[in-house]
């Protein structure tokens, strides 16, 4: 394998754990390797650091995999580290049988994305050094999990700064592409083909129980950012007396309302709008909910946009809070990694104090248990979920 060296002024990230190796800390490299190969990782004093995998076309160069020089870098590899990622989810989800199964680089293997629906698998391959195993992660998915099918979802722009095409379709095996899982007593169906990302976001399990306490037989909730209705679900689920869920998206209404039927919950009314809209003709006209539920998708995939993010937060949190009643409860998410949780919790008191309102935190957390996260690595801290009481400043 090829040797990387790197600078002697460099941030020791990768001594702490940190998953990659960027351009910028490279001084040079020994030997002759191609693109996607195996390389060894050394400090500017020739002490090993890791072995990992090298792309000279992305920023990330190398890709960590291990941090043990005894390790060997073989198919063997790739199926112990599969089958400890899927004994994690067994111990900490305890019954489950719909998750994310492997999370790239917070389950050391970075480049790698696994979600099982039941007994589907559907896989992400990112990075050009993961392409180059393919056959030894398909035949460790097979060994592991024996499903019925595997799906490529290739169909992401990431691919293309690895050098790879875009692609979807079966990896193996074939099934009816929606697909019917559960979650928390949920049932959902999964379109795989042409859901976002691989059909699911199962980063909010446990934030979709948590909302079970704030809700009574009597309880009107406000779902915003529907997407397929999983928060909506939870709140019929818990007994909510009437749920609003609105999304701008009719393939996704369509599709939640698809999963109410699913379960029989008939206390439901679908909305097609734009959010922003939507809730700021809400407040003109005076309609009040007991929960108010504000899931939005990424608003900033880079660090300058940040500023345009936290005011289209700050305007769906301002508006969001004036359509608590008093008393009631704001659950509110984002999951813009660019916005960190501190300039997060900011916009929130920003948008109180603009609605005249008192908010007491009842619950804050980040993405579940099937989403682990290197103590190392800032980029796996992107969710950020909060529960508030509400109350009224006069």
């Amino acid at each position: 394998m090829a040797n990387v060296f790197l600078k002697r002024k460099r941030k020791k990230r990768l001594e702490l754990g940190h998953p990659w190796v960027f351009q910028s800390e490279v001084d040079y490299i020994e030997g002759d390797f191609e693109p996607g190969d195996f390389v060894n990782v050394y400090n500017h004093q020739r002490h090993f650091l890791a072995k990992g995998y090298i792309n000279p076309k992305s920023q990330m160069i190398v890709r960590v995999l291990t941090q043990n020089p005894n390790d060997e870098l073989d198919a063997q590899f790739f199926m112990n580290r599969i089958r400890q990622a899927w004994a994690y989810r067994e111990r900490m989800i305890p019954g489950v049988r719909s998750c994310r199964a492997v999370y790239g680089e917070a389950d050391f293997l970075p480049g790698l994305i696994v979600d099982k629906y039941e007994d589907v698998l559907v896989v992400q391959i990112l990075s050009l050094g993961m392409e180059k195993r393919k056959e030894w992660i398909l035949q460790a998915l097979l060994d592991v999990f024996q499903p019925k099918a595997i799906y490529l979802r290739n169909d992401v722009h990431v691919r293309e700064l690895e050098g790879l095409k875009q692609e979807k379709g079966f990896w193996y095996g074939t099934c009816d592409t929606n697909v019917q899982i559960e979650e928390n007593g949920v049932k959902y169906i999964v379109d795989i083909e042409n859901g976002q990302k691989t059909g699911f976001f199962f980063d909010q399990r446990q934030n979709r129980a948590a909302i079970k306490p704030l809700i009574t037989s009597e309880s009107t909730v406000l779902d915003c950012f529907t997407h397929t209705g999983s928060f909506m679900l939870n709140a019929c689920l818990y007994g909510a007396k009437h749920v609003t869920a609105v999304d701008i998206s009719e393939h996704a209404i369509e599709t939640a309302k698809r999963n109410a039927e699913l379960n029989g919950f008939t206390n439901v009314d679908f909305v097609v709008a734009n959010a922003f809209d939507y809730l700021r003709e809400c407040v003109h006209e005076g309609k009040k909910w007991d929960v108010v539920i504000i899931d939005p998708p990424a608003f900033t995939k880079s660090a300058h946009a940040v500023p345009k993010a936290l005011a289209g937060y700050k305007d769906i949190n301002l508006n969001g809070l004036k359509l608590v009643k008093d008393g009631g409860f704001f659950v509110t998410a984002s999951c813009s990694y660019h916005v960190h949780p501190d300039m997060f919790q900011a916009m929130v008191a920003e948008a109180a104090f603009d609605a005249k309102k008192i908010l007491r935190q009842i619950h804050w957390s980040g993405a579940g248990y099937d989403h682990p996260k290197l103590l190392a690595a800032d980029e796996g801290d992107y969710l950020k979920f909060a529960i508030y009481e509400v109350h009224s400043r006069k």
